[in-house]
């Protein structure tokens, strides 16, 4: 009679139940069978299994096993079910002291024995929590993050003979004791203070940190565009425990947690390549997991040399730009991963990058200069709330002693404009003024007569988009906050109206 072992399956972010029973009868002696919709890291499990068993020193049946992995038309991935799948052929001549019923188990198996750790181990422990089991055993070195989830007794795994002499109750795994979490402040290699003059670029950073706006900078070579953006995570305001396990979530799906599988106490930067394809940027494969965009959700996501990326993966950018999540369609399912991050751009202003410059002429002519233009679409360039040239910097401003507010002070400011918004949006889905619909942008971002006469002459002049229209409400009213201002006045207005492009 086979007994039924728990374990779970990985789809998108999250965990689903699996069923896994073993039976034998019939067939070559030795061999193994896995039915339920597996992929290949799933069949080639029954190899594993089989040395693991055989270099373990323990009892193999002399017929042939099927392993069934239910339900059935739920497609199975990775090597997650070598740890269940192996207890479960045990089980077949093995009558286990301890039952199985209120237990998950996952882990991959080495051919010694050794249980390696797997990937979502903090889904699979939500999942587990969520049905009420009572013991998740997983590997030894996935424990800290599923040690993150309460109300369940975490039992660290370190080989195969080691779970057995467990089940046998001959030697018994100690649980994990809950400790408290410490969170250390977070330490950031750039501040503001380092950056001489870009006022401008400065306070656009301010304004795109407190109110989660898109930012674009446009200027020539080594302006300091870089070095701006990477100021950002320094001024972020820190994040929430909710937002702290999101977070660590999708990272441990995606297979890129670090130290020790802690919980992730800083926001993301996620820089990548232009070369970086679409699939690496938005998410997706075969068996569909997070892409660059997900891993910057509620961080930050640096495209530098924006226009090089290609235009298709750029175009990719612009439905979880305005959604905040991205679907994925394949012919296994439908999927959504979260994505909201903060964009932030930089690019040459012509393919020379010395357009406008005061110091080196611009060689190139009108057609490269709007063939490099055209690289970058009409409905991308509307996602951004903020435009903010980085002229070159004088000697005079370059030797300065440093100056200005520090990373630290502006840190505070924004953390008290984010608590201004969430007073306001308690009853939302959202957080943030970028967040915010058309008709809770009406609502929350009303303006004077002489602020409305001022934003239709401005639109009439700019030619701006109904989109525009309502981001730079957005932006306005986050300046408000900044200024402590209940109200959006008329220099709110103007001051977003400057980080439009005058074009």
């Amino acid at each position: 009679m086979s007994t039924k072992i728990l374990s779970a399956a990985l789809i998108g972010l999250e965990a689903e139940l699996v069923e896994i029973e073993a039976d034998s009868g019939g067939g070559d002696f030795g061999q193994i069978s896995i039915v339920g919709l597996p992929d290949t890291a799933v069949s080639e499990a029954k190899e594993r299994v089989k040395s693991a068993l055989r270099n373990s020193g323990l009892p193999y049946p002399r017929r042939k096993i099927t392993v069934n992995l239910a339900p059935a038309n739920l497609k199975k991935h990775g090597p997650a079910y070598d740890l269940p799948i192996a207890i479960s052929i045990l089980a077949l001549k093995n009558n286990f002291t301890l039952p199985f019923s209120d237990c998950l188990l996952a882990g991959e198996l080495s051919l010694a024995g050794e249980v390696r750790p797997i990937n979502g181990a903090l889904a699979i422990a939500l999942k587990a929590r969520e049905l009420h089991l009572k013991n998740l055993f997983i590997p030894e070195q996935n424990i800290a993050e599923a040690n993150l989830i309460s109300g369940l007794n975490i039992f660290p795994v370190k080989n195969l003979v080691q779970l057995v002499k467990h089940f046998n109750n001959l030697l018994p795994i100690s649980p994990l004791k809950k400790t408290k979490l410490v969170f250390k402040e977070p330490s950031y290699a750039f501040d503001l203070t380092e950056i001489n003059g870009q006022e401008k670029a400065k306070r656009a950073l301010e304004i795109a940190a407190a109110g989660g706006h898109n930012l674009l900078l446009i200027g020539p070579p080594g302006s300091g565009k870089t070095l701006i953006a990477k100021t950002m995570p320094s001024i972020l305001p820190p994040l929430s425990l909710r937002e702290k396990l999101e977070i660590t979530k999708i990272y441990s799906v995606a297979g890129e947690l670090k130290n020790n599988h802690l919980l992730i106490n800083e926001r993301p930067w996620r820089a990548p390549h232009h070369s970086a394809s679409s699939i690496s940027l938005i998410g997706g494969g075969t068996w569909p997991r997070p892409g660059e965009i997900s891993l910057a959700h509620r961080g930050v996501l640096f495209l530098d040399e924006f226009p090089e990326f290609s235009r298709a993966t750029l175009e990719n950018l612009r439905q979880p730009l305005e959604e905040r999540e991205i679907n994925i369609s394949r012919a296994s399912g439908h999927l959504k991963f979260p994505a909201n991050f903060i964009l932030i751009a930089a690019m040459n202003p012509c393919p020379c990058g010395y357009r406008g410059d005061k110091k080196i002429s611009c060689h190139c002519t009108d057609q490269q200069i709007n063939a490099y233009r055209r690289r970058l679409s009409g409905p991308i360039m509307d996602r951004f709330d903020l435009f903010v040239e980085v002229p070159r910097l004088p000697f005079e401003k370059l030797v300065e002693k440093q100056s200005g507010e520090s990373s630290k002070k502006i840190k505070e400011k924004i953390k008290k404009a984010r608590q201004k918004q969430a007073k306001r949006f308690s009853h939302q889905f959202f957080i943030t003024n970028s967040e915010m619909s058309s008709i809770t942008a009406k609502k929350f971002c009303s303006l004077n007569p002489d602020s409305q006469k001022l934003l239709q002459e401005a639109l009439e002049k700019l030619n701006l988009s109904p989109r525009s229209y309502f981001r730079i409400l957005k932006v306005a009213r986050t300046i408000a906050d900044l200024n402590n201002e209940k109200d959006i006045a008329n220099e709110h207005l103007a001051e977003a109206l400057q980080y439009r492009p005058q074009i």
